[in-house]
């Protein structure tokens, strides 16, 4: 196979993937595992995790690492025609891609709907559903919306103080909003002694925790977007 041309098959496919590709995206572009070792070998692939490789030359991604892992989750589904149900950046990292919170994201954390296992220790994957609302694109990849991840972490039993953090810098920064905080918090009310299924005082107890002077107006916010939410349910 001509150099050019395969040069050209790989970058058609890395190009949308931070200049990354699968052994088996490129499998499925007609470049054989020969060829795959002889351009590692020649210095026009690098590898970076296993089975992912990295075209030399295309700038690194900023979080190199967490896309060759998510890549792994399904190496042979392009990055462009991925769902949530390839694999959900989430948790820590999620945080860590969003730059709220002081929680150290030491592992790459993705949600997924189905149980699957990693050989990666530095990897840990969980299972769970996710609705369409409770997920977007950041970076190119699919992140949870903050107050998922919020609830995730208490789902956790990790510190509520560290929690409540994460919330106020996600309202501080209009990553999130304080009615779907509210929203997204309410199963685990009780587990906080308060009573069963309340939102807007599981948000109100994280944000007394931190003491930020604009919590009265966003729980004002969160109130007011859950009236309408329920008005929105009634019976006509």
């Amino acid at each position: 196979m001509p150099f050019a041309s395969t040069l050209s098959r790989l970058a058609e496919v890395a190009e949308d993937q931070w200049g990354l590709i699968t052994r088996r995206q490129a499998e499925a572009a007609r470049v054989p595992p020969a060829t795959i070792t002889r351009l590692v070998g020649s210095g026009v692939l690098e590898r970076v995790a296993h089975g992912v490789y990295r075209l030399v030359g295309v700038p690194p991604a900023d979080q190199l690492d967490l896309c060759a892992a998510w890549l792994q989750l399904a190496p042979e589904v392009p990055a462009w025609q991925r769902t949530a149900a390839q694999g959900v950046v989430s948790h820590r990292s999620a945080a860590a891609l969003y730059g709220i919170g002081d929680l150290p994201a030491d592992r790459h954390e993705f949600t997924l709907p189905g149980r699957k296992q990693s050989r990666r220790p530095d990897v840990r994957l969980h299972t769970g559903r996710l609705d369409d609302g409770e997920w977007i694109a950041l970076r190119s990849l699919p992140v949870t919306r903050p107050s998922r991840i919020a609830a995730d972490l208490l789902a956790e039993r990790n510190d509520p103080q560290a929690v409540g953090q994460l919330v106020t810098d996600a309202i501080q920064g209009v990553f999130d909003y304080p009615g779907t905080f509210a929203q997204e918090l309410a199963p685990y009310a009780s587990r906080l002694g308060l009573r069963n299924g309340d939102g807007l005082a599981t948000l109100r107890w994280l944000l007394e925790l931190i003491g930020d002077p604009h919590a009265a107006d966003w729980l004002a916010l969160a109130e007011k977007s859950l009236g309408h939410s329920r008005a929105g349910t009634r019976p006509s």
